[in-house]
């Protein structure tokens, strides 16, 4: 029996009532509401203690590993005689401890030797308050104003503030007033609150500047950095690039964004006939695989120690690129010859950015969800050349496939087991065949979790149409710009986003579960009509110009910072940046951003270079 009298959890579905994991703070837990989830397979619990008058609890699904919203609660809980009116929220909310539990979260500030890590004051050395939660923005602001273009686009010292009638929802004037404020130095001083002294070993940091406004501003509107919750900072990344790019930049100024903007050059080549087809897409930064190769497990004393964490072999960047820009073999039939042997694909750099941004996928899915990976990946402080991941465009003897015919993808055809399987339990046939495409054909178990998590969309009793029975016209199978930048937003590359897309009839939602079940595939570089034998020459000059990145080779790059991440989920633990700068009086070092104290990096370097999450490469 279990005697807690707090972390008590209600299941929704049976009334089970069990305590919950053990969680930060001393709250104790034994973790007896999830193994009621694996005996039963009731999913969705209520943390009683959390209930509110107004209808506010925390829920949340064992099943998707994270809290969900129950519409119905009040309902649900009077099922089980519980008057929501009457109750008293009596303990923390699961946000409001993971704040505390962010604020608290330190990475290592101290030496080898044990020394507290030398402080740094001065311009360009300012910290960031962290506002609750909200180390992830910072992180991801001290790594974009430590590039020269955001610099000089925002930091105007002389100038007077930009005439807005509405200063606090104005993108410029806020990011001009974050600029000279990071790098003025104004800010950038010990506290003077902090008495120190002789026998007092603390070393007194920084204040740290207060972005809430920038915060409030950014997260307008968005369903989730408009919350207090802890955030993926790569989504972050990509959701501020967006907003900068949208926002006007009148002459002199440029669009610092286009620092990250380079094109991807994609080549299909027919196995059977060898005819090729190139496609181009414009992006702001690569999203790369991390093979992951387990350790073989070597148990010492007791070998029924289930708790040993896995352990991971190491892997280079150059065998992460290898892996983006390798070639592959996906299932299309040729226009031209007609044979279903298939197309060799590869991607490969056709210009170069000034600033490289590369996020690592360091995923597995885990019971459908999304869970990180600690696989080191070596990256290290010397130069190192790009030139082999650059496409050469078309060649000669190279035969281009026809002009205004699309290559087509095999019909689908569901996993007849699983689809017996789900018919048995009662679903309609068009519902099984859509929720075995969106997971990835592979089990009735995925299926069924997705037909549950999709069962009121407006068209989940429509056929399933993949638009691949045949030769489509043009504009048959054309995707929605707004669409392909909802799931930017959501850190999905531009060729993913198009070929999921294209592979869902233009439905998001299905659409991000199609890239959660298809990790692998790179995607479609290219727009519904095809290259003509004059679009894939190489461009006229005039032409080169129009093209985003340079062309020009040797393409070398140098890492120069990164965003670091703590935590089992990207979206609770903490982030960091680490930054290479200059700093007076002893020359080129990394220095350490976390939320408000700034310091000089040392010996927790290399370690933390091997698990970033967000990597900035400056082209030399």
């Amino acid at each position: 029996m279990c005697d807690l009298k707090e972390n008590l959890w209600l299941c929704l579905q049976c009334g089970n009532l069990g305590c919950g994991r053990a969680q930060f703070g001393g709250v104790g837990g034994n973790s007896h509401g999830l193994k009621h989830t694996e005996l039963t397979n009731h999913s969705v619990a209520v943390k009683l203690g959390s209930i509110t008058p107004e209808g506010t609890a925390d829920v949340y699904c064992y099943a998707c590993n994270d809290e969900v919203t129950d519409l119905e609660l009040t309902n649900h809980l009077a099922h089980w005689g519980i008057n929501i009116a009457e109750r008293q929220k009596t303990e923390k909310s699961l946000t409001e401890m993971q704040i505390e539990q962010n604020l608290r979260w330190e990475f290592s500030m101290t030496t080898d030797d044990g020394k507290e890590m030398k402080p740094l004051f001065g311009g360009s050395f300012t910290g960031l308050k962290n506002l609750g939660n909200s180390c992830y923005l910072a992180s991801v602001l001290q790594c974009l104003f430590s590039i020269s273009a955001f610099r000089s686009r925002y930091y105007h010292p002389h100038d007077s503030p930009p005439a807005s009638q509405t200063p606090a929802e104005d993108l410029e004037t806020q990011l001009r007033k974050l600029a000279d404020g990071m790098i003025s130095g104004r800010y950038s001083r010990p506290d003077s609150d902090v008495g120190v002294s002789e026998y007092s070993p603390e070393v007194p940091h920084q204040k740290g500047l207060a972005p809430a406004m920038l915060k409030h501003l950014i997260g307008r509107g968005h369903e989730e950095f408009s919350t207090m919750r802890q955030q993926d900072a790569f989504e972050l990344l990509l959701h501020i690039l967006k907003l900068i790019t949208r926002s006007p930049h009148p002459a002199p100024f440029q669009d610092p964004v286009q620092m990250f903007r380079f094109v991807m050059e994609q080549r299909l080549q027919c196995m059977t006939c060898k005819k090729v087809r190139y496609r181009s897409d414009e992006q702001d930064n690569i999203s790369i695989p991390v093979p992951i190769r387990r350790k073989l497990r070597v148990v010492n004393g007791d070998p029924s120690d289930e708790k040993q964490k896995d352990e991971f072999e190491s892997v280079t960047l150059k065998q992460c690129l290898d892996m983006f820009t390798g070639a592959e073999i996906v299932e299309l039939t040729c226009p031209s010859c007609g044979s279903k042997d298939g197309f060799s694909k590869r991607s490969l750099f056709k210009t170069f950015p000034t600033v490289l941004a590369v996020n690592a996928r360091r995923f597995e899915i885990v019971n459908w969800v999304p869970t990180k990976i600690d696989v080191p990946v070596v990256v290290g402080d010397e130069e190192f050349d790009m030139d082999m991941y650059k496409s050469e465009g078309l060649q000669n003897g190279e035969e281009l496939l026809p002009e205004g015919v699309e290559t087509t993808t095999p019909q689908f055809v569901p996993n007849e087991g699983a689809l017996n399987q789900l018919e048995m339990m009662g679903f309609p046939r068009v519902r099984c065949e859509k929720a075995l495409h969106a997971t990835g054909n592979s089990d009735a178990d995925s299926a069924m979790t997705w037909l549950f998590s999709h069962m009121e969309d407006p068209d989940i009793d429509t056929p399933l149409d993949l638009g691949g029975g045949g030769a489509q016209p043009a504009g048959r199978t054309s995707v929605d710009p707004e669409s392909i930048e909802t799931l930017g937003a959501m850190g999905i590359s531009a060729p993913q986003a198009r070929k999921a897309l294209k592979e869902t009839g233009g439905d998001v939602t299905r659409a991000l579960d199609w890239v959660f079940s298809h990790p692998d595939d790179q995607g479609d570089f290219g727009d519904e009509t095809p290259g003509s034998e004059e679009d894939a020459r190489p461009a006229a000059a005039e032409g080169e110009k129009a093209l985003a990145g340079s062309a020009e080779v040797p393409a070398r790059f140098r890492l120069q910072s990164i965003v670091c991440h703590k935590g089992a989920s990207i979206h609770a633990g903490h982030y960091v940046a680490f930054i290479r700068k200059e700093i007076p009086k002893e020359g080129e070092a990394w220095v350490l951003f976390n939320d408000e104290k700034v310091v000089k990096a040392e010996g927790d370097v290399e370690e933390m270079k091997k698990f970033a999450y967000i990597y900035f490469f400056s082209k030399l």
